[in-house]
């Protein structure tokens, strides 16, 4: 195994010269390493984000009222300032419209690009046809669609025009979009009539007649066509503008058809028939720009609101000081629309940078498929899921042609330490940054930053403006041990609220019961004296073993080195003033088999890297581990199940994305 903290890959004194968090810091005038610059973010965060604001040139209006006002959760930002997101995204475009800002790829090898004027023409277009169908400021646009170049001009028109966007991946099943979309009661929904994965074709008409049947407030319905059948290159529209269909400007959408239940029917060439000036409706630094959702894996999907110039300045912050992003860059995250990584991935647009948008398969046609897809479009910075690298590693990958990689991203589940290790053996010049956040505030709470050397296991730095702090059970902050992951002071891109929360209730129980006035996250977290970090996992799944508590990222570690188990889940049943026992649920690697002597083998590995009190009462293989459709592994609804809740009350079975194999969890009857 390899040693945590292990140091692995250091800054180059160019590295560091050139950095653009340096360059801030020689604009601020302010001398120092990282943590003095991290201390003064966080002691001092109205001059912070001030500075952020000033430093980037935000597209806007400051207004004269303070920065910050009130506490948290009550907590208003830079009062009497307004802005757009669309106008900071698309600022570059008059300028320099040939600059390159979009590029498409999908699992066939279909390519397609879009310029900065390209984008922002396109843009103009929707957001003139949104506008014939009544979308206005605070009107809800929904879609139904993958990571397609449509899409993220659907949602420039949508943040244009002051409307909420909102998002789902069509691998979401109809109840899983219906619980979502019918909390927020959108006025349009765009929608695809099905998407390719894995080599095959996967038909949503059907679902999206189901949606649309449940959302009585939808005025128009707009379906984007795409090639039916694996195989066919490009998804949804061509480059050329008119080549689907529309025929010049025509004003306000006219599709000739009544409207229908879920309102009238369009084609996405109807809407972006006509063209149109491209405007900016100014809104209040806090108004709402998208709602994102939480996993709805046991419950009502929570919908989290966050506003334009939260996200703005929390974007342009992490993408440019933490990942070192600019107009030079390439950047591209693998992810799907049901993820706030594609949110952050278009925030790449804030940046100056050219993002990269996939539709389909990591792994398709093969285990290296993302990384032929780096290598083809000279990417600069490739991130992607923990699973993934950890993946690659298992199949001994050996990335090649990647000259222009400088920087790889992890996020989704903590990376282990061989994972770190894998990454620096394969790409030693690369700069590997481990991120943990969420989408409560669709960005990373740690991460890493040019300036500090990355060592196995550890994530380098608490992010700049992120005041994370490790609070053992009487919540007293520690250092050097595992605690709760907890934010101590607010941060801009915080929720200004949740959709349908008048109270604010429900976002105060999410997370401030715990510690008034303490943002709680769920997270175990280690702070190192040298303010770096090490993430064990939820602490609502916490292994908890003759008082011995622990994350279940360090048990994963364990069992997951081995190349005979493909994927793993560890379930402590324990409740309160009661030992339970300790499942360890496996699923084999391809041609594995759970032998007598691999058990003996886990068993004795277990008890070595960890305790005794930590080897499993029983090992129990099992066709797959449930996750939720962004990867996330479903622990506590599977330890729900164990304790006599059925799995459908456990869990959404829409909201997960294998379903099937959550049968094979429930104890045996009698």
């Amino acid at each position: 195994m390899v040693e945590e903290g292990a140091l692995l890959w250091e800054p180059a004194p160019e590295v560091v010269r050139d950095a653009k968090v340096t360059r801030y810091m020689e604009w601020l005038g302010r001398s120092g390493d990282y943590e003095s610059l991290w201390q003064w973010s966080v002691d001092d965060p109205a001059e912070f984000w001030t500075s952020v604001w000033d430093y980037f040139g935000v597209v806007g209006e400051r207004g004269d009222g303070p920065v910050m006002s009130g506490t948290m959760p009550g907590v208003e930002w830079f009062t009497g300032s307004t802005l757009n997101y669309a106008a900071n995204a698309l600022r570059r475009a008059g300028a320099e419209p040939d600059r390159l800002a979009v590029v498409f790829r999908d699992e066939a090898g279909g390519r397609r690009t879009l310029t900065l004027g390209e984008l922002a023409e396109e843009v103009a277009r929707v957001r003139t046809g949104l506008a014939g169908l009544g979308v206005g400021r605070g009107d809800r646009v929904a879609a139904y669609a993958p990571n397609i170049p449509e899409t993220l001009v659907a949602f420039l028109a949508t943040a244009s025009l002051g409307a909420i966007w909102s998002s789902c991946s069509p691998d979401f099943g109809a109840p899983s979009v219906i619980d979502r979309f019918t909390q927020i009661e959108p006025k349009v929904l765009i929608a695809v009539d099905g998407y390719d994965y894995n080599g095959k074709r996967f038909d949503r008409a059907e679902v999206v007649r189901d949606i649309a049947a449940k959302l009585p407030t939808l005025v128009a319905q707009v379906r984007i066509a795409t090639p039916h059948g694996p195989g066919t290159p490009g998804a949804g529209v061509p480059d050329v503008p008119g080549a689907d269909g529309a025929s010049g400007d025509r004003g306000a959408p006219d599709t000739g058809r009544a409207p229908s239940e879920g309102g009238a029917t369009l084609s996405w060439a109807d809407l972006r028939g006509s063209a149109g000036p491209l405007a900016f409706e100014p809104v209040p630094f806090g108004h709402p720009l998208w709602i994102v959702y939480s996993s709805g894996t046991t419950g009502l999907p929570k919908p989290i609101v966050h506003g334009h110039g939260g996200v703005v300045l929390e974007h342009l912050k992490a993408l440019s000081f933490h990942q070192d992003l600019g107009e030079d860059d390439v950047f591209f995250w693998y992810t799907t629309t049901g993820w706030m990584m594609w949110n952050y991935l278009i925030g790449g647009l804030l940046a100056g940078s050219t993002v990269v948008l996939y539709d389909g398969a990591a792994t398709y046609p093969g285990t290296d498929a993302l990384w032929r897809l780096a290598a083809e479009e000279e990417v600069t910075y490739f991130g992607t899921g923990a699973p993934y690298l950890v993946a690659s590693m298992k199949a001994d990958l050996r990335p090649a042609g990647l000259t222009a990689l400088r920087g790889l991203g992890s996020t989704g589940s903590p990376l282990p330490p061989e994972g770190f290790a894998w990454v620096h053996d394969a790409l030693p010049e690369v700069q590997l940054g481990s991120f943990s956040g969420g989408t409560d505030v669709c960005t990373g709470f740690v991460g890493a930053v040019p300036l500090l050397p990355v060592r196995a296991g550890v994530i380098p730095c608490r992010c700049l403006g992120a005041r994370v702090e490790s609070f053992d059970p009487s919540g007293t902050p520690v250092v050097g041990e595992v605690g709760e992951l907890v934010l101590t002071a607010p941060m801009p891109s915080m929720p200004v609220m949740f959709w349908n929360d008048a109270d604010g209730s429900r976002y105060r129980e999410s997370y401030f019961a715990d510690y008034p006035g303490v943002w709680r996250h769920g997270d175990w977290i280690k702070i190192l004296p040298d303010g770096g970090c090490v993430i064990y996992g939820r602490s609502d799944s916490t292994l908890n073993r003759g008082g011995v508590r622990m994350g279940t990222s360090e048990f994963y570690r364990v069992v997951e080195r081995f190349d005979e188990i493909a994927d793993s889940l560890v379930i402590d049943t324990g409740q309160l003033g009661q030992e339970g026992r300790l499942l360890l649920y496996v699923t084999m690697a391809e041609g594995a088999a759970l032998s007598d002597a691999l058990v003996t083998g886990l068993r004795a590995a277990l008890r070595d890297a960890l305790s005794p009190r930590h080897v499993p009462n029983e090992i129990i293989e099992v066709p797959g581990i449930p996750r939720t459709l962004s990867g996330k592994k479903l622990e506590v609804p599977v330890r729900k199940i164990l304790l006599g809740v059925p799995p459908e009350k456990a869990a959404n079975l829409d909201a997960m994305a294998n379903p099937e194999v959550l049968s094979h969890f429930a104890p045996a009857k009698d």
